[in-house]
């Protein structure tokens, strides 16, 4: 028998293994979202994320969630018509972090004039701040040279956080395969062939390791502002390193938003870090925009004990070629994942 040459792109098996199917439409206890974006500085045309809040808030009901947390504040005008939008005008239901203006850092002496930003944004009311992986990565002084989290100049603003009690929301770096070179061996190669931009494997970015060196360095420096590492605490190929940070810095948590490939395909070590910090673990999707049948597959990942599902609506699935399986959270847990955690840190939702 001949058998026809196919392209890579183009190869779509389908797995004859059969499991158990446990379909979950909403969520099983009442759920937080920790971090979506719904503003309008990620769009395309400058427009809002989601046309229709009502709509929006409809679909939360559907689905379970009690609240979301809207990491698209920015800061000024923007701050405040997110604000408008948002939380004013569905209390309980929306929770806005700011930004602060990292063109600062060009000028000396920008740590304090950024604290001063954020205590103003704190002020016409944002409940957390989000930081981006922009810093380390593309954030420089008036030298050129790149700014990392751990840089002296910026503990006026971590420590601002701490004073204000609000907490960070903080993006580091991004999956380790994008510091590696984009080849037959890199395990996200289709995703970073559609979006070259997210390569950062070039000379003129730091390892991977340094910029998680200037995480730790930063949340160690400063007990007394919590921290949430997002996406699975910014290493969830390394679970073992993520549950060290959990074990030393009783101020640092994790949300496991867009890190579903990396969770599930490690299902009993992810299990184990859930249930040994259930305190210290968010719900979280960063779906853009939010889609109800992502929603169904996070629910899926964290109740029920399903195996080989797809972690992704995408084919083939751009986060990687591979199948998860569910957690199987307890109960007790769960609601802390859910919920609980998300409301002790961010009260506005409570």
């Amino acid at each position: 028998m001949t058998t026809p040459g196919v392209p890579l792109s183009g190869y779509r098996p389908v797995s004859a293994l059969r499991v158990p199917v446990t379909p979950v439409e909403r969520a099983r206890l009442p759920a937080v979202d920790a971090h979506v974006h719904l503003g309008r500085w990620l769009t395309e045309d400058g427009g809002w994320m989601v046309e229709d809040v009502p709509a929006l808030v409809d679909m939360m009901d559907r689905l379970g969630l009690r609240g979301m947390v809207n990491l698209d504040g920015r800061w000024g005008r923007e701050l405040a018509a997110n604000l408008e939008r948002y939380d004013a005008a569905h209390p309980g239901r929306f929770a806005t972090f700011c930004h602060v203006d990292w063109s600062a850092t060009a000028e000396p002496g920008f740590g304090e004039r950024l604290a001063a930003q954020l205590r103003a944004s704190a002020a016409e009311g944002a409940a957390g701040l989000k930081v981006w992986k922009d810093v380390g990565l593309h954030v420089r002084d008036h030298r050129g040279e790149l700014v990392m989290l751990d840089d002296e100049r910026l503990a006026p603003l971590w420590a601002a956080a701490g004073e204000l009690g609000i907490p960070i929301a903080l993006h580091t770096a991004d999956p380790v395969a994008f510091f590696e070179p984009v080849d037959e061996r890199n395990e996200r190669l289709e995703q970073l062939t559609a979006r070259p931009d997210w390569a950062f494997s070039g000379p003129g970015f730091p390892p991977f390791e340094r910029l998680m060196e200037a995480m730790e360095g930063m949340i160690a420096a400063h007990p007394a502002t919590t921290v949430i590492g997002v996406h699975a605490g910014c290493w969830p190929e390394n679970l073992a390193w993520v549950g060290r940070m959990l074990d030393e810095h009783p101020h640092f948590h994790i949300d496991i938003a867009a890190r579903l490939a990396e969770l599930g395909r490690a299902p009993r070590a992810a299990r184990a870090l859930v249930m040994r910090h259930p305190g210290r673990v968010l719900f979280g999707t960063d779906e853009i925009p939010p889609d109800p049948r992502v929603y169904r597959i996070h629910f899926r990942f964290l109740e029920t004990a399903d195996e080989a599902f797809a972690h992704s609506l995408d084919d083939p699935p751009l986060m990687g070629r591979w199948t998860i399986s569910g957690l199987d959270l307890p109960d007790d847990v769960l609601g802390q994942v859910y919920a609980a955690n998300a409301l002790r840190l961010v009260p506005r939702l409570a």
